[in-house]
């Protein structure tokens, strides 16, 4: 059984919600990532969401371009990420680490090359954010193959037969974007949330886990009422950008922020 369903069963059996991370590997620089990927643990991180820096991220508020632009900065590549998944892997064996970002570096090095070295490093999924179902014809038997998810995005706008189709392609989990906009835009609004989560769980038995405008323990928590897991990015990156003059408090940070919100998840 893939990691990714592994933890939702589990958490499913104890009755808790699952929270998902997100940091931008290689930011503030490459050295920090494995650490703070344990720390994120430490502090309740179900599953880690690990960000692929791209010139370009269409999808991404000025907090997250800002992190992709330093890890760039700091020579940050895909290659990069795998050898990261690879040192984590050496102490943590259990946690499921799905990569997130966009198309064009994966094809820089190849469908059939990036799912082996996913699957090689223990990758567990891949959310390719500008890649709908109807385009991942190649690389989606690929990753199937290899037992890596293919996970995918819902918004508010989606309609109900658009998201049939991304539910019929999608594994892992369902990214149900929570707000219009870019991530760390505006505020989220969980009757909306719930609203929108409905019809969606008469289409997939998939997990949905709510990302975009979650920002502390009070959104968490009401995020969590209504999904299956919350997604948290920005405000743990803005946390490491706050801190670029002192990298060593980082990880204790991002530790603290994590903690808050798994602590009201579980209330």
């Amino acid at each position: 059984m893939n990691r990714i369903d592994q933890r939702f069963s589990e958490l499913k059996q104890q009755g808790r919600k699952a929270l998902i991370p997100y940091i931008t590997a290689g930011d503030p620089a490459p050295q920090y990532t494995v650490g703070f990927m344990h720390a994120l643990v430490d502090a309740g991180a179900d599953i880690i969401e690990l960000g692929v820096p791209f010139s370009d991220p269409m999808a991404d508020g000025p907090v997250i371009q800002k992190a992709c632009e330093r890890a760039l900065k700091q020579g940050t590549r895909l290659v990069d990420l795998m050898q990261m998944v690879k040192e984590f892997r050496q102490a943590d064996t259990t946690t499921p680490v799905v990569l997130m970002g966009y198309l064009n570096p994966i094809e820089r090095i190849g469908y059939e090359s990036f799912a082996d070295q996913a699957a090689d490093v223990g990758v567990d999924g891949v959310l390719i954010v500008d890649m709908p179902p109807e385009e991942a014809d190649e690389i989606g038997p690929l990753l199937k193959a290899r037992d890596l998810a293919a996970i995918f995005l819902v918004a508010p706008t989606t309609s109900n037969e658009r998201a049939a189709t991304i539910c019929a392609h999608g594994n892992g989990y369902l990214y149900y974007v929570s707000l219009k906009g870019v991530t760390g835009a505006a505020t989220l609004n969980a009757d909306d949330v719930a609203e929108h989560l409905a019809p969606l769980r008469g289409m997939t038995d998939l997990p949905l886990c709510v990302g975009f405008g979650i920002r502390d323990g009070a959104t968490a928590s009401e995020v969590a009422k209504v999904a299956d897991g919350v997604i948290v990015g920005s405000a743990l990156v803005n946390r490491i950008a706050e801190s670029l003059d002192a990298p060593e408090t980082i990880a204790g940070q991002l530790k603290s922020v994590l903690a808050e919100m798994r602590t009201a998840m579980d209330a």
